[in-house]
């Protein structure tokens, strides 16, 4: 097998430990979920976008918070309703009597980071206003493409989909998501902390940041260069065979999933301070990736328990 290749010189030292700052500012704040911490910056690394699921009060809002002041980016947060409009986060083009012309008012998707709280919320038509910006960085108004700010990273929360007000996200807008996670409760050290210490609003607004924009765009282009052997390819590519073949799987993996897998196990292996991916990379990201891109047969089979089989059915060569 060929040498890795070694990280870009670009990657300095000194920014290898902000990133590592960072996660840990993100940690100190969210407490007890260093893997799910972990998770989120990886689909920020790998351009893509999080999708986080559970019950309210879990810390679904604070991960967000506390990631984008920890960046030093940007933020917009919306809060998803059954009123919601498209305009209300893309944006709008108003008249202007003076300058007789249409003056366009960007919408709060304009940012680095936007918070889509609760998206599930929203009708259809809403929710899908964030297609193009999620897939191209752009939106598309009054046929006028306005370019979305670099980095642009969305962070969607939802709430489970059997509670009452929520409209299921189409499967076109779930493959748009990079990673879907659940934090889960906290456990007994850390709640007990939570219960005794600061308020995190308090906390996240103290956060000084140890990233800046420049910075992600570097950690970016250093993904890409992060080394994944043949045979890690072939490894992958028998996933997403295996999902497509598996008993009780109605819709398989795509190619798409297989990109997006690959390129968050780069992240996950730059997170690590790896020069190259390992199956253990992909192991931990499998059911994060592939769990909300597959579509069961049966309604009680869900598509996290189809990914830990799938990921448990294929052996590492």
């Amino acid at each position: 097998m060929p040498a890795a290749p070694p990280l870009p010189g670009i990657l300095t030292d000194v920014m290898r430990q902000s990133l590592q700052r960072a996660q840990d500012q993100v940690n100190s704040l969210l407490l007890g979920k260093t893997h799910e911490v972990r998770l989120a910056f990886v689909a920020l690394l790998s351009a893509g976008h999080l999708l986080i699921e559970d019950l309210p009060g879990l810390g679904k809002t604070t991960l967000a918070h506390a990631l984008a002041s920890s960046l030093g980016l940007g933020f917009q947060r919306v809060q998803f309703t059954s009123d919601l409009l498209p305009a209300d986060v893309l944006g709008v083009s108003v008249y202007d009597a003076q300058s007789r012309q249409f003056q366009f008012h960007p919408g709060p998707v304009f940012t680095h980071v936007l918070l889509a709280d609760e998206i599930n919320r929203a009708p259809p038509r809403t929710q899908s206003a964030l297609l193009e910006a999620m897939a191209e960085q752009q939106v598309t108004l009054d046929g006028v493409t306005h370019a979305l700010p670099e980095p642009f990273f969305v962070i969607a929360t939802q709430n489970p989909v059997d509670l009452s007000g929520t409209f299921p996200l189409p499967d076109s807008q779930l493959d748009r998501f990079l990673l879907r996670l659940a934090l889960g409760y906290p456990n007994a050290e850390s709640e007990r902390a939570l219960l005794s210490g600061s308020n995190r609003r308090t906390l996240i607004a103290q956060a000084m940041p140890c990233l800046g924009e420049d910075d992600i765009r570097i950690l970016r282009a250093a993904v890409d260069q992060v080394h994944a052997s043949d045979a890690l390819i072939g490894y992958v590519q028998n996933l997403l065979t295996r999902s497509r073949q598996h008993a009780g799987v109605r819709v398989g993996l795509s190619p798409r999933a297989g990109i997006a897998l690959l390129r968050g196990a780069k992240a996950y292996a730059l997170l690590l301070g790896r020069n190259h991916v390992l199956p253990e990379d992909i192991q931990a990201l499998f059911v994060a990736v592939a769990g909300h891109r597959l579509v069961a047969e049966a309604e009680a089979s869900s598509g996290p328990a189809l990914a830990h089989a799938i990921l448990h059915s294929v052996q590492v060569d």
